[in-house]
């Protein structure tokens, strides 16, 4: 009986520990961002502007676990009919795929691996990770920040519209830069 009441008494001493570390976004303090090269010559930067997810951090602010969801009808690039095209069947085709999800799978040094999908294709990325540290802010939240960037070929995920130029090249590069910075919030026990 007592080895029974000490494997709960650890299970559940685990458990708080484990919890403890679960970030909330703090979407007002996150941006989940990517870059394009257009027409060969300039880069055009958008985000995604709707998003949630949560993060895990262990005892020693090792990222454990990470998953994110992004809404593609919220994306923006600062001009509408741009915004408009992306969203279209020909592009992103939000109206079958409306999410973009992350799932972090590990962290090995400096480098988050995972599995990005988007229109329901999944594929496994390496994207650079670096933790920016954890505070108390003023009103007693423990914060959590880190950064993801890296780079995808869009075509992995049969985003392939694309239009060749007179001078050579094409309007939209295959490459699209991805720049996420996320803030989370420690969920108290009482969010579980």
């Amino acid at each position: 009986m007592k080895k029974l009441q000490l494997l709960i008494v650890l299970l559940l001493l685990g458990a708080s520990t484990l919890f403890g570390g679960v970030y909330s976004i703090d979407a007002s303090h996150t941006n989940v961002g990517f870059s394009v090269k257009h027409m060969m010559i300039s880069t055009v930067n958008g985000e995604f502007q709707k998003f949630d997810g949560n993060f895990e951090l262990d005892e020693k602010n090792n990222l454990v676990a990470l998953k994110g969801e992004m809404d593609v009808n919220s994306i923006n690039t600062n001009i509408a009919k741009r915004d408009a095209h992306l969203k279209s069947a020909e592009i992103f085709n939000a109206e079958q795929f409306p999410k973009v999800t992350f799932i972090l799978d590990k962290v090995k040094g400096d480098k988050a691996y995972g599995k990005l999908t988007i229109k329901n294709t999944t594929k496994d990325v390496v994207l650079d990770y670096d933790f920016g540290g954890t505070i108390t802010d003023p009103w007693g939240k423990q914060r959590a920040g880190l950064s993801l960037s890296g780079e995808i070929d869009r075509r992995d995920y049969d985003i392939t519209w694309n239009q060749a130029l007179e001078a050579g090249g094409v309007v939209v590069s295959e490459i699209v830069k991805l720049n996420v910075e996320i803030q989370g919030i420690l969920k108290s026990e009482d969010e579980f």
